[in-house]
């Protein structure tokens, strides 16, 4: 059986971990072979050839540095690439198709981007041959007789023309400067630059410096750049992300619009954006960090629920031990009687924009959902909860809350570890804790890395556990789900709602990721007005009427999935959008 051996070396420890205790441990080290032995920088390096997978040094490693996993006894293909020694592999690419949006479905450290870098060109897969890569020609006539032989062949010779929008837009003004018309003018090669300005809402940033832009402005700019370009192929990486709920619908819409008759793939975890924006959909699959392989193409309702499931019928693969399941209908949780926070209505004004809110309370084992596009004050609205800003108008009571940021400082000194034990105290050593906090969000593998060092997915779950980690009455939390993948996201609404109830508090969540909001709140605020000018709360609405309100603000119907019961954007125009736009009912009929 084959196995891969990953060593992640910002984890490796070799002096305190005991002087290389797992080389001292290695079973087959002890028969006097090489298995694992001391690298050119200090840091292990395991043979795997030589490895039997007993898994000794991976469950030992005090720094969770090892992963060494036997791959699934079905798989025939050779890699497609390789980092290096003791490094991510992957084994297979996505398969787009003309005139098609395939949706790419997986966990963070899976390998998506990977797979677009390659098909985008801006990444040589080398074949697993890390040490002596092949050329072009090699890789052409690796896949001569598979579809990836004749896009690779096209691709090299310059016959195929692709279009990327990247993963990461904040690095974008590092490597590009101007200002944002020009910038679209620069690239315009379909000659549709102005309509995409209008329609993506960046008229009044023509001349706006790209470094100025907000994260969501940014995201907008890359995705016209993207689409002014003309080209046979269209890459979209996470275009949904630092985009507000109504941005989401609109920038799904608009992609279908202008890739008409492209072949298009889109990363996406947003589950509701990539159901509606997908034609078909691969599932990624592996393990985070190690190695991932592409299904085969589903159809998107399909897809998703086997990838809900964590079972591919096809490729006969379980490759999750635990379902992902959705609330059947709108039944309620233990919700009890007792006001757990009240608050006023209140004011707050600054230069050029004006809050106003209505008053409210939550009860304990709520969870208040807040819902609105960006501009409208959500986050003020929150830290004036959290005592973090002074109201013009209306007095907060003294309330005790614990507060998770919109925006997550990096700037944190210490292990994931050191910061979590200060803050929680003696609750960090409890078995509920580890069971319940840090198990669930997966931190066992970040627990020894300094906070500074992490993931945008790995700092968000750290900061929920540092929020849940306070003694407070209300747990106030402004974008959970950002930066975490789809299989995450959910068990983030789990534990936030499983806290809530267990300990009789309370919380209010803001959040742009509509499916997460839905299967995490009991009941909505809804903020409406003009962005940047004023803001308005509305509600608190019960679960049914606040979705109602907000699905018919963005101008679609939702339906329960027969099998998964997750919820789905019902098609435009279909019969069954049809009756539920005319009976009012935009939120399940």
């Amino acid at each position: 059986m084959k196995r891969i051996a990953v060593v992640e070396r910002s984890r490796c420890n070799p002096v305190k971990c005991g002087d290389y205790l797992c080389i001292r441990l290695c079973p087959v080290n002890r028969t006097g072979h090489e298995c694992i032995v001391k690298g050119e920088d200090k840091k292990i390096v395991i043979d795997e050839k030589l490895c039997t997978g007993c898994k000794i040094c991976e469950h030992r490693c005090p720094y969770d540095a090892i992963s060494v996993v036997n791959l699934p006894e079905k798989l025939k293909q050779e890699p497609i690439h390789r980092f290096g020694e003791n490094m991510f592999e992957l084994f297979s690419l996505p398969v787009p198709k003309k005139d098609m949006i395939l949706g790419i479905l997986g966990r963070n450290g899976i390998g998506k981007s990977t797979a677009l870098g390659i098909l985008a060109g801006e990444l040589m897969p080398n074949l697993g041959e890390y040490t002596n890569p092949p050329s072009k020609q090699e890789i052409i006539k690796k896949y001569s007789n598979t579809l990836a032989g004749d896009y690779f062949k096209k691709l090299f010779s310059g016959e195929l023309k692709v279009s990327f929008k990247p993963q990461r837009v904040e690095l974008i003004p590092k490597k590009y400067s101007g200002v944002v018309g020009e910038l679209i003018k620069k690239v315009d090669e379909r000659l549709i630059g102005g309509e995409l300005l209008n329609e993506f809402e960046l008229d009044e940033l023509l001349d706006r410096n790209i470094s100025e832009l907000s994260g969501g402005e940014l995201q907008r700019f890359a995705i016209a750049a993207c689409l002014a370009k003309d080209a046979d192929f269209y890459f979209f990486d996470e275009p949904m992300s630092f985009l507000d709920i109504t941005h989401r619908m609109k920038v799904a819409k608009l992609i279908k619009k202008f890739c008409e008759g492209k072949s298009v793939v889109v990363v996406e975890h947003d589950l509701t954006a990539l159901d509606y924006i997908s034609d078909e959909v691969q599932i990624v699959y592996g393990e985070a960090g190690v190695y991932g392989i592409f299904s085969q193409t589903k159809s998107v309702s399909r897809g998703i629920n086997e990838y809900l499931d964590g079972y591919l019928s096809e490729d006969n693969i379980r490759f999750r031990e635990h379902s992902i399941k959705f609330f059947d209908g709108l039944e309620g949780r233990d919700i009890y009687d007792e006001i757990a926070l009240e608050f006023p209505g209140f004011e707050k004004s600054f230069d050029n924009f004006n809050l106003k809110t209505i008053g409210g309370s939550v009860r304990k084992g709520e969870v208040l959902g807040v819902i609105g596009a960006n501009g409208l004050g959500k986050t003020t609205f929150l830290k004036i909860l959290a005592g973090l800003i002074e109201p013009d108008s209306g007095e907060i009571g003294a309330v005790d809350i614990s507060y998770k940021p919109q925006y997550l400082d990096l700037n944190i000194e210490g292990t994931v570890e050191e910061v979590l034990k200060k803050e929680a105290g003696s609750l960090y050593d409890s078995g509920w804790y580890r069971q319940n906090i840090l198990e669930k969000l997966r931190l066992g593998k970040v627990m020894h890395n300094e906070v500074r060092t992490l993931s945008g997915g790995e700092l968000q779950k750290v900061y929920i556990a540092l929020t849940l980690s306070k003694k407070a009455d209300v747990y106030v939390m402004d974008e959970p789900s950002a930066f975490v993948d789809v299989e995450d996201r959910i068990k983030v609404a789990e534990i936030i709602k499983e806290f809530i109830v267990k300990n009789e508090k309370c919380a209010i969540v803001v959040d742009h990721d509509i499916q997460f909001v839905d299967y995490l709140a009991d009941n909505l605020l809804v903020f409406s007005g003009v962005s940047g000018e004023n803001g308005f709360v509305e509600g608190g609405f019960e679960k049914r009427e606040g979705m109602n309100k907000v699905l018919k603000m963005l101008d679609i119907t939702y339906r329960r999935d027969k099998t998964s019961h997750r919820p789905r954007i019902n098609k435009s125009g279909s019969q069954l959008d049809r009756e539920q736009r005319v009976r009012g009912e935009y939120y399940y009929g």
